[in-house]
């Protein structure tokens, strides 16, 4: 199936984990065209990279789709996507659908893992709501299984292990 990558961001630091009653830290987030990703590591420059060699955390995606939802349903402006902390935001599929799953995406191979479950400041870092909202919908945390450049832009989306090209979008 035809996705779109829409936007990119990687941030060198945490901003909110670990950080109960502290208040946010202010590393940023960056966005660009492409990112490399390194196989059981995640991508270069982002908090996460390294940090949990194999672990579930090495990319996470964000449905277009649910943002706007959750601009309408709040009745919001959310001027950045980024203020969610994911790394890429693509649209034309249901990101839940591949939870469990490997795919293709722009060529890498990735594994769904779980839900990418919003946190409780969401209420403060978008708007009081927005943790609510982004229950069940929050994103998708993935393993990266090959190394390579993803970029915005269209893109393949593929299911090898469904027998099809369309997951569920």
């Amino acid at each position: 199936m035809n996705v779109e990558l829409h936007d990119i961001w990687i941030s060198p630091g945490h901003d909110f984990k670990g950080r109960h009653g502290l208040g946010r830290l202010g590393h940023g987030v960056m966005r660009v065209a492409e990112v490399l990703c390194h196989a059981g590591k995640g991508i270069e420059g982002d908090r996460y990279h390294g940090e949990n060699p194999g672990g579930k955390t090495q990319i996470t995606f964000l449905s277009l789709e649910v943002v706007e939802e959750m601009r309408r349903t709040l009745g919001i402006v959310l001027p950045d996507p980024s203020v969610l902390r994911r790394n890429v935001l693509l649209s034309g599929v249901d990101l839940n659908t591949l939870i469990g799953r490997k795919f293709r995406l722009g060529g890498l191979l990735f594994e769904g893992m779980e839900e990418c479950r919003p946190c409780y400041w969401m209420d403060e870092a978008v708007a009081p709501g927005a943790n609510a909202f982004l229950a069940g919908r929050g994103g998708l945390r993935c393993r990266i299984l090959e190394d390579g450049i993803l970029r915005c832009g269209p893109a393949l989306l593929e299911v090898p292990d469904s027998g099809v090209e369309n997951a569920g979008g």
